[in-house]
């Protein structure tokens, strides 16, 4: 879940689909919709020395942006 790629996600949704894994199939489609949405972790701007978008610091002041 915490890659950046949109690979990794879409084969994390389908492995977390089975029986039983409902709770972190959640979390794995919550980590997805940001990749989906921004192609990395607005959170890790910072960290990494990246410039944050407009998009991502919205996001980023949401209510529930953070995990």
């Amino acid at each position: 879940m915490h890659s950046e790629s949109a690979l990794v996600h879409a084969q994390a949704v389908a492995l977390f689909s089975q029986a039983g894994m409902e709770g972190t199939l959640q979390f794995a489609l919550r980590h997805k919709a940001i990749i989906d949405g921004f192609g990395r972790y607005p959170h890790r701007s910072a960290i990494l020395g990246r410039t944050s978008s407009a998009q991502e610091l919205a996001f980023l002041s949401e209510p529930g942006s953070s995990f």
